[in-house]
């Protein structure tokens, strides 16, 4: 096979293509080219910030931003180095750098590394309790490439690492967890099953034919109605954790623009189109902003 065959495009233009092309492996590993999970990662943790009302920590959200961005590029690399055989069997993946052999996981382990570094230099900005919350996630991070080889609901599993920073964002202003920190995790929770189901349409057929798992294939034709549903589920609890920080019913009306937006994504999906299941995956972005201001919005007010 030449080397022009085990290049994937992405690393032949933009950001990627951009480098110098010793290091376009390397980047296309941290997945620098598509952003969308650093952002789906630190929207839980700016909640969290925001929902507990800053205080004054106003850099705890460029803290946690870098922190998202290098622990989703350590988390991107070490799934690659556990599923580097598997991801030879599949189309979409068989160019990756480590599926490729076009990098050594000595390499990869080395970079993951350096990434982590990063993630403890932002630690160290972290009270003790948010610090420790923070740590406990890594046990999760590290099992979770394994869980679609265990589970039909792996979606479940990246819901609990995802929306972890909900649980690291409120004690890093407050000092301490609260039960609306929790309700706010376990409302992410629900979103990110919700979107990570959009972004397994694409991958049915190939899961199929390989035995991976995942929600999509088990939801099957009725996924609209199950990405409905955990959408449904995650505006209750962020509901219910404004309720807590701000009984007030007004309080509530900050996250219709949230709900009108997921509603249109449990509408417009449909289990047959992959793209279009892919560019409703991407829009979260913008719901964890419409969450975000509601968030906001609703913790400066109720901030002593």
């Amino acid at each position: 096979m030449s080397t022009i065959e085990t290049v994937p495009d992405s690393e032949r233009r933009g950001l990627i293509g951009a480098l110098p092309a010793r290091l376009r492996p390397f980047a296309s590993l941290m997945r620098l080219d598509r952003p969308i999970g650093s952002w789906l990662l630190y929207w839980p943790c700016a909640w969290g910030v925001a929902l507990a009302g800053v205080r004054g920590r106003w850099d705890l959200f460029l803290w946690l931003g870098l922190g998202a961005f290098a622990m989703r590029s350590a988390g991107c690399v070490y799934n690659d180095i556990v599923d580097r055989d598997l991801d030879r069997s599949v189309e979409r993946t068989r160019l990756r750098p480590l599926a490729s052999a076009r990098v050594s996981v000595r390499s990869a382990w080395l970079l993951t590394g350096l990434l982590c570094v990063v993630g403890l230099v932002v630690l160290l900005q972290l009270n003790r309790a948010a610090a420790l919350i923070a740590l406990v996630s890594l046990a999760l991070v590290a099992a979770y490439p394994f869980m679609k080889r265990i589970t039909w609901w792996p979606q479940a599993w990246l819901g609990l690492v995802f929306s972890w920073g909900a649980l690291v964002g409120w004690p890093a202003v407050t000092g301490s967890l609260a039960l609306p920190a929790v309700l706010l995790w376990l409302g992410s929770v629900a979103w990110v099953v919700g979107y990570d189901t959009l972004y397994a349409i694409q991958d049915m057929e190939d899961d199929a034919l390989v035995g991976v798992k995942s929600s999509a294939r088990r939801l099957g034709r009725k996924a609209p109605l199950g990405i409905g549903a955990f959408y449904a589920l995650a505006l209750m609890g962020w509901g219910a954790a404004i309720w807590l920080v701000k009984p007030d019913w007004l309080a509530l009306f900050a996250l219709i623009p949230a709900a009108v937006h997921l509603g249109g994504q449990a509408l417009r999906s449909d289990p047959a189109d992959g793209e279009g299941a892919l560019n409703l995956f991407r829009s979260n972005r913008w719901c964890g902003l419409l969450v975000f201001a509601a968030m906001l919005v609703v913790g400066l007010s109720a901030a002593p």
